[in-house]
């Protein structure tokens, strides 16, 4: 009997270790997903420095192209993600394609020895989420979830001055809202009716329902469920996730939301308007409301808004004049009211802590625990929304079962 032959992926999973990485060593990066918003973080990374990019890939030839020019080195070029974990070489690798492409690239990229930044949302559901957590937690990696609002200073500093000093006293509210975002009215650009000769639409699609080319599903999957989620998963994941970090809130125990098509009738099957409220056993709940009919108009506002015994605490991620404001109720806070500027949403300073994090081996700000549980909440709420039932957490979601 010949003995069992092992593949060269079990290989390379089994036998991948991480460079020991000096104060002065250059990240060596690969990223996965080279559309808008990876060639974005490729920028805000070759902004910052002390990084090296080692790979590109994407589907399309065309996004290939421009990350490669973007890499400034001879970085190769895929259309499939696993030629980039076979690179010894490659510290960490950036997670940018739809979000349902996350979950099985996150795990190969663990098993490969990789750190991982993967935009939000981190899975669509919970049986992915727990397949991240594992495959990290065996393979010793660093993840950094794009919840960028971990780091926004309007935020950090808000928790740090009124809530983890106690000056908001007992919250029962959170508030949390993203309107007029662009991002859920965009159209495919003209002349896309053929699928382009460079773009692997099959592999595209991934575990996602087999559709024939569709350039709105490409060019705008923000509005499709299986693909991104819809404005639940897709932004009610950033102030939801800011709540979270401010009050120290994982699990729901229990989902309610409600909307739907009620203006942009364009084919898609999410809502453009939509509310959740999120019970949680710390006796607080978390609204969320969004809607992109006022878009490109009307400004975008995003924010997190608490009530509680010691008053009120407000942030915003596009206000930069007033972007915290906190106001005291007199009759159980002695602080003042107080206001402070922010910065506008950039991910440089989640960035930055995923790259000093990787030299450290030290925990990240968001890290893939922080991930699971606002994105099962977010899953929670767009369950309800489709079955029009209340939806309460499954103690099977508990992550204390992989530990």
């Amino acid at each position: 009997m010949q003995p069992a032959q092992v593949s060269r992926r079990s290989f390379l999973a089994a036998s991948a270790a991480t460079r020991v990485l000096g104060a002065n060593d250059r990240i060596r990066l690969g990223v996965i997903g080279t559309g808008g918003r990876g060639q974005y973080l490729m920028k805000q990374l070759n902004r910052i420095g002390g990084v090296e990019w080692a790979a590109v890939c994407d589907v399309y030839d065309v996004r290939r192209n421009q990350a490669a020019e973007l890499a400034q080195t001879s970085a190769a070029s895929y259309n499939d993600h696993r030629r980039v974990l076979d690179h010894k070489d490659i510290d960490a690798v950036i997670v940018a394609t739809p979000d349902h492409w996350h979950a099985p690239i996150a795990v190969d990229a663990a098993k490969a020895g990789k750190d991982i930044y993967i935009e939000k949302p981190m899975v669509h559901n919970p049986q992915d989420g727990q397949a991240i957590v594992r495959a990290v937690r065996e393979h010793k990696r660093v993840v950094q979830v794009g919840m960028q609002g971990r780091a926004l200073p309007q935020f950090v500093e808000a928790k740090k001055r009124f809530l983890d000093t106690g000056v908001m006293g007992k919250v029962g509210l959170a508030r949390t809202w993203y309107t007029s975002n662009r991002g859920y009215i965009q159209t495919a650009p003209a002349g896309m009716e053929q699928k382009p000769a460079g773009l692997d639409w099959e592999r595209w699609l991934g575990r996602g329902p087999k559709v024939a080319w569709n350039p709105d599903i490409y060019f705008s999957p923000y509005k499709w469920r299986h693909y991104c989620g819809g404005q639940v998963m897709g932004i009610m994941i950033h102030v939801l996730d800011s709540a979270h970090h401010w009050l120290g809130l994982t699990k729901p125990k229990a989902a309610m939301a409600g909307g739907g098509i009620y203006y942009l009738d364009d084919g898609r099957d999410t809502p453009d308007v939509i509310n959740a409220i999120l019970e949680y056993p710390e006796k607080v709940n978390v609204t969320f409301e969004a809607e992109p009919l006022s878009a490109p108009g009307v400004k975008t506002t995003a924010g997190v808004f608490l009530r509680g015994t010691g008053g009120t605490l407000m942030a915003e991620r596009y206000v930069q004049d007033v972007a915290w404001e906190y106001v005291p109720n007199d009759r159980y806070s002695k602080a003042p009211a107080e206001k402070g500027i922010g910065t506008p949403p950039s991910p440089e300073r989640l960035l930055i802590n995923w790259l000093d994090c990787i030299r450290s081996r030290q925990r990240t700000v968001a890290t893939e625990v922080d991930g699971y549980y606002s994105a099962v909440a977010c899953y929670m709420a767009n369950q309800s929304y489709y079955t029009k039932q209340r939806v309460e957490w499954n103690h099977k979601w508990d992550l204390e079962a992989y530990t």
